[in-house]
C-alpha cells in the first residue's frame, strides 16, 4: 500500500477495545457522580429542606406581594446560604465528626471529601447568597441572611457548641431567622409578624434537640460535646424539655394575639402543642430511649404543622 495511505483495517477497532474505553466512559461517569452527591451532602440537604420551608412560609405569610421571581430568588438563597454554613459546619466539626455514630459516615470523616474543599464551597457559596440576595432581592433580607450564615459558623459553631450546654438554646436562632428573610424579602423589614415567626422556632429548638441528646447521649460524649445530657444529666435534660415545651406552647399561639393569624390556626397550634407537650410527659416517665425518639420525630412533624396551619389559615381568610 503506498505510504500515506491509511489501511482501513487498522482503523477497526481490536477485539475488546469498545468495551474497554466504554468502561472508562461508565468508570467516570460514576466518580462525578460520587463526587457530586458528597458535596450535596456537604449541603446539610435535610436540615435545608426544613430552613427553605420555613423561610418560604415567611415570604407567603408575609403582607404585601412579591414578584415571584424574585420571590423565587429569595428562597433559592436561603437555601444556598443554608447549605453554605451545613458546609463550613461540616468543615470545622470534622475531628469530632469521626467519634460520633451520626456523623462518622460524612464526606469528611469518611475521607470521601477533602476539608478544603468543604470549606472553599462553604465561603463561595455564601458569599454568592448573600450578594444575589442583595442584588436581585432587597439589603434588609440580604443582611438577616449574613447574619444567619454569620450565626451559625462563629457563634454557634466555633464558640458555643463546644464550650456551654446552653448552645442549642442560644444557638438555635440560627435556625429561627429563615422565615425572617422570607417576611423582610416581601416587606422589607421586620416587624411582629415575623418575629412570632421566629420565636415559635427558637423555643422549638430545645426541646427538639434535647430528644436528639437523650438518645445520642454516648455520641456527645465521645466526641467531648457539652449537650446537656452530658453534663447536667438525663433528669436534668427532660425537665428542660418539659419546660420548654410549656413555654412553647403560648409562643405558637402569638400569630393570634397580635391577629396575624384567626382560630383555626389557634386550634391547631392548641392540638399540636398539648400533643407536644404529652411527648415531653412521655419522654420525663420512660426511662428507655424509645420516647426520646419519638419526640424527636414528633417534633419535626410539630414544626412541619405548625407552618402548615399557618398558610392554610392564611390562605382561607385571603380567599373567603
Amino acid at each position: 500500500m503506498p505510504q500515506g495511505v491509511i489501511d482501513p483495517a487498522d482503523s477497526t477497532p481490536k477485539a475488546g477495545e469498545e468495551p474497554a474505553v466504554e468502561a472508562v466512559r461508565l468508570e467516570g461517569a460514576a466518580a462525578l457522580g460520587e463526587r457530586v452527591r458528597n458535596y450535596a451532602l456537604l449541603l446539610k440537604p435535610r436540615v435545608m429542606s426544613l430552613v427553605v420551608f420555613t423561610g418560604l412560609a415567611g415570604l407567603f405569610l408575609a403582607p404585601g406581594s412579591i414578584d415571584p421571581w424574585v420571590g423565587a430568588m429569595a428562597v433559592l438563597c436561603i437555601a444556598v446560604g443554608a447549605g453554605a454554613s451545613g458546609a463550613i459546619n461540616m468543615w470545622y466539626d470534622r475531628d469530632i465528626d469521626q467519634w460520633m455514630d451520626r456523623t462518622k459516615d460524612r464526606p469528611i470523616p469518611a475521607g470521601r471529601v477533602k476539608p478544603v474543599e468543604a470549606l472553599w464551597l462553604g465561603v463561595i457559596l455564601s458569599a454568592i447568597s448573600v450578594v444575589a440576595m442583595a442584588w436581585y432581592v432587597n439589603d434588609v433580607a440580604a443582611a438577616l441572611l449574613a447574619m444567619t450564615i454569620a450565626y451559625y459558623v462563629f457563634l454557634y459553631t466555633m464558640w458555643l457548641k463546644r464550650r456551654t450546654p446552653q448552645n442549642i438554646v442560644i444557638g438555635g436562632a440560627s435556625g429561627a431567622f429563615p422565615p425572617m428573610i422570607g417576611w423582610a424579602a416581601v416587606t422589607g423589614g421586620v416587624d411582629w409578624g415575623s418575629v412570632a415567626l421566629f420565636g415559635i422556632i427558637f423555643m422549638w429548638t430545645p426541646p427538639h434537640f434535647w430528644a436528639l441528646a437523650l438518645f445520642r447521649s454516648g455520641d456527645y460524649e465521645r466526641a467531648g460535646v457539652p449537650m446537656l445530657p452530658v453534663v447536667s444529666g438525663v433528669r436534668e435534660t427532660k425537665k428542660q424539655i418539659i419546660i420548654y415545651s410549656i413555654l412553647l406552647f403560648p409562643v405558637a399561639l402569638a400569630p393570634v394575639a397580635i391577629g396575624m393569624s384567626g382560630p383555626l390556626y389557634g386550634i391547631a397550634a392548641a392540638i399540636l402543642g398539648v400533643m407536644l407537650l404529652h411527648h415531653s410527659y412521655k419522654v420525663w416517665k420512660d426511662e428507655t430511649a424509645k420516647a426520646p425518639r419519638s419526640m424527636f420525630l414528633f417534633s419535626i412533624l410539630y414544626l412541619f404543622l405548625i407552618f402548615v396551619a399557618l398558610l392554610v389559615d392564611r390562605a382561607l381568610a385571603t380567599f373567603f
